[in-house]
């Protein structure tokens, strides 16, 4: 990936990501300091996951800029939620830095010199795990159980720039077609409350209902 393109997709993705993660604390009513600990945490805990699990150096470690990007993210979310933007526009800006963090951890990990499902592995882990940790602390369902696609979405991106990376395309034509068809499905799911097919345990003994219960229970 072109360095240009690399950082500014870095830091767009961290900056959209720390936004998610101050609208957590939003929705909480907390001060600014959870605001920029829960943006800051957000942001940039996937990419130190995949940093460590690689032995790379940890990105924002060497590079303040991506704790500025972060705390000027929770800022900026403290300020718009105390107006009344809608969240839902910080949802479609999460859905940005979803897919572009991670082609940015999928193209990394490639750059490292690893095998391609590996790096795609390594692409939805820097998308995916700041949002876990901050589920964990807001305590609210976490990205891995709600039923809305959503990880599926940095899947699909991370696996579109891969496949696209080691055929030998673009760098700046994988990077595009990743962002685009991985943020169309998560548009897809927060427009139309798209989601993957639920698992359903065969009935038994021809019924629906669980054995020794007089009625079935609400999943």
């Amino acid at each position: 990936m072109a360095p240009t393109l690399g950082v500014a997709l870095d830091y767009a993705g961290v900056g959209f990501l720390a936004a998610s993660g101050a609208v957590a604390a939003a929705e909480r009513r907390q001060d600014i300091v959870t605001f920029l600990f829960f943006g800051a945490l957000t942001g940039i805990g996937g990419g130190t996951l995949r940093d460590l699990l690689i032995g790379a150096p940890v990105f924002w470690v060497h590079d303040a800029g991506y704790i500025v990007v972060c705390a000027a993210a929770a800022a900026l979310v403290w300020v718009l939620r105390g107006r009344g933007v809608d969240p839902r526009t910080l949802l479609w800006l999460d859905a940005v830095g979803l897919c572009a963090y991670a082609v940015v951890g999928a193209a990394k990990a490639s750059g490292a010199g690893l095998d391609a499902p590996v790096c795609v592995v390594m692409g939805v882990l820097t998308a995916c795990f700041g949002g876990v940790l901050r589920d964990v602390l807001a305590e609210q369902p976490s990205v891995l159980l709600r039923r809305e696609i959503y990880v599926t979405a940095a899947i699909l991106a991370a696996t579109v720039y891969v496949a696209l990376d080691r055929l030998g395309a673009p760098r700046g034509l994988a990077v595009a077609a990743a962002v685009t068809l991985g943020f169309a499905l998560r548009a897809g799911a927060i427009r139309f409350g798209w989601s993957l097919p639920q698992f359903r345990p065969a009935a038994e003994g021809g019924s629906d209902q669980p054995r020794g219960k007089g009625r079935p229970t609400r999943s």
